[in-house]
């Protein structure tokens, strides 16, 4: 996908060496991408700015 391109990945500092880990693109313009941290040539979800605050704000925290 075109609009990926120039995407800064990073996971999250909580993240531990489990492997079981997502990344996090926040840096391009009115989108945020995830993908799977062990698959990163594989799918990937992308969100409006908006849904992303709404997902992660719904999120339990632990």
């Amino acid at each position: 996908m075109d609009s990926l391109t120039g995407a800064n990945w990073h996971k999250s500092t909580r993240s531990g060496n489990s492997g079981n880990c997502v990344e996090v693109a926040t840096n391009l313009p009115d989108l945020v991408a995830v993908r799977d941290s062990k698959d990163t040539a594989g799918p990937v979800l992308t969100f409006t700015p908006a849904q992303w605050v709404t997902f992660t704000t719904a999120l339990p925290i632990r």
